[in-house]
């Protein structure tokens, strides 16, 4: 286990130090960070013994005073030092499962660790935990966790998981609880394993979890083409049944807990709730409450945008279905002369056309649009690319597209929750 220094905050104590990129911490305070939990504890002395070797291979023991709350400012490429705890599930609706071989290698790892889960918040199973891992949950207390429930009935969670150790939700659940350990719940709902009244008890039985749940999302399975099991697509009928089994349970709780992904919602060809539905978003990356904020943000952008172009523009919106549905509702709305604009819904042939999520398409897929549509400015999404980067899940990157149609404009979107950006874009014109 090594702990490389990424990045050293300018006029920082460590930049005062002379540390750097590169370096390694030995230990803090003679101790070795298995995290940046561990090193966040370990710098909060007033007195920190650092022991580091330079990228040269030199070590440096340095005896830092500091105020107790100064930061060292020190960054690192990821937050956990030693192994990642790896998921040891093999779930019927798992992604990473049904993916095709020849993907970037991050795209395979199936990481179950809590640690991740209250850093960055992805989704835990909670199979994989050993009481030492309990020990240390519980001394150390983080709050909130985003725990991947699906069924509360230990017999389905286990075929669903097919991991033994699944059978103990209940129990996990009640630990968490008996330390006040808050989370945020998921659901992933698959037609004929954990819907219809298995939903019903699942919602019934985490009524006694109120106390911790600070939330709870159920989304609908994604089916690519690569995937080997049988599972069925949710349609309008299960898709009213979600929308109104949360309604019911929500009300039976006096509080706005569960929400229904927006994807049930066009589904069911029903209007997107208003954002008193999602409260404070916690789901949104997990598609809860995306389409409000985009619709709301939009409703405020509309009002602003410039009456006439100076030069007429074609500017083309490349998405996902899902998406597509919504922006079109848009552009019908944008008025401004000399301007056309158009949405592109990108079908995705790499994991087939089922998969409607915008995040979820090639760069294969998105040059084939942009040649067979003549897109000239094409406006794509950010969460297309590998964050940080320009790279989509095929290794195509932007470079590769601009090199095969250089006389094309290409816009990326940051922030895909608001319209802002394609507003800013718009009346730069």
């Amino acid at each position: 286990m090594k702990i490389i220094i990424s990045q050293v905050e300018k006029n920082s104590i460590a930049d005062e130090l002379g540390l750097c990129a590169n370096d390694e911490i030995i230990s803090i305070n003679n101790s070795v960070p298995r995290d940046i939990i561990d090193y966040s504890f370990l710098i909060k002395d007033e007195e920190v013994i650092l022991h580091i070797r330079h990228k040269n291979g030199e070590e440096e023991i340095f005896e830092i005073e500091k105020d107790f709350d100064d930061d060292l400012g020190i960054s690192f490429e990821s937050a956990v030092f030693d192994r990642v705890k790896p998921c040891c599930n093999k779930c019927i609706f798992c992604f990473v499962d049904q993916q095709p071989k020849g993907l970037r290698k991050s795209l395979y790892i199936k990481d179950d660790d809590w640690r991740l889960s209250y850093l960055q918040g992805t989704y835990i199973t909670l199979t994989n935990m050993k009481e030492a891992d309990w020990q240390r949950l519980e001394n150390f207390h983080p709050s909130p966790l985003f725990v991947s429930i699906h069924t509360t009935n230990p017999d389905l969670r286990v075929k669903m998981l097919n991991n033994p150790n699944a059978a103990r939700i209940m129990d996990d659940l009640d630990r968490l609880k008996k330390n006040d350990i808050k989370i945020h719940g998921q659901i992933v709902l698959c037609p004929s394993y954990n819907d219809s009244e298995e939903l019903l008890r699942t919602l019934n039985d985490l009524k006694k979890y109120k106390k911790i749940l600070n939330s709870l999302a159920i989304v609908p399975v994604g089916v690519s083409k690569f995937r080997k099991e049988n599972l069925k697509m949710t349609d309008k009928k299960i898709a009213d049944f979600v929308i109104e089994a949360v309604e019911n349970f929500n009300s039976e709780m006096k509080k706005n807990i569960a929400m229904a992904s927006d994807e049930f919602f066009l589904i069911a060809g029903c209007e997107i709730p208003n954002k008193k539905y999602y409260g404070n978003f916690a789901q949104i990356e997990d598609g809860v409450g995306a389409i409000r904020l985009l619709k709301d943000d939009f409703d405020k952008c509309k009002k602003k945008l410039k009456k006439t172009l100076r030069n007429p523009c074609r500017l083309s919106l490349l998405t996902g279905s899902s998406a597509a549905l919504i922006f079109n509702e848009f552009k019908n709305k944008i008025d401004v002369k000399g301007l056309d604009f158009e949405v592109i819904d990108v079908k995705n042939k790499f994991f087939g056309e089922k998969i409607n999520v915008t995040g979820l398409i090639t760069g294969t897929d998105l040059l084939e649009a942009i040649k067979a549509n003549n897109v000239q400015n094409a406006i794509i999404p950010s969460v297309m690319l590998r964050e940080g980067t320009d790279e989509f899940l095929d290794g195509i990157k932007i470079t590769d597209i601009k090199k095969s149609l250089p006389e094309l404009n290409i816009y990326i979107i940051k922030d895909c929750y608001k319209f802002k950006e394609i507003l800013n874009l718009i009346n730069s014109l």
